[in-house]
């Protein structure tokens, strides 16, 4: 045998082993691919189901949202006329409760004589050459 028929035997023999690990490697190769394949699909049939699922559930969301909404514009509403009606018996009737106050107060006044939140009058006093006299003493004097 020459030299080159064994180089060429060497050059067979590593084409033959580069061959060999390219065919192994494509052989995984598909087998990687047949199985995303199949995971691609399993993901699709569940995904179908998930997707109508969610978005049923954003429809229900949006209808609960559209009544909360009407409940509180209701609710504003309520609050409004509340108030307008607080301000409207404030106005008809605080007046006249005030003033059907101040009368009862003077009645009570005028009946009962002089009340708790009045002060009793001071005692009069005669004022002699300088000096107050109370007027129990003032009394006592003029007798003598």
């Amino acid at each position: 045998m020459s030299g080159g028929e064994v180089a060429g035997i060497l050059v067979a023999v590593f084409w033959a082993i580069l061959v060999s690990f390219l065919a192994v490697a494509l052989a995984r190769l598909a087998q990687t691919l047949k199985a995303t394949t199949k995971l691609v699909a399993d993901v699709t049939d569940q995904a179908v189901p998930l997707l109508a699922d969610a978005s049923a559930a954003v429809r229900s969301a949006q209808t609960q949202i559209d009544r909360v909404d009407s409940i509180a514009s209701d609710v504003q509403e309520v609050t409004s006329n509340a108030s307008a009606l607080s301000t409207t018996v404030a106005s008809t009737f605080g007046g006249p409760l005030v003033k059907v106050a101040a009368f009862g107060y003077g009645v009570r006044r005028a009946l009962g004589g002089r009340g708790d939140d009045v002060p009793a009058k001071a005692p009069r006093r005669t004022v002699i050459v300088g000096r107050t006299v109370p007027a129990a003493r003032r009394k006592n004097r003029k007798k003598d």
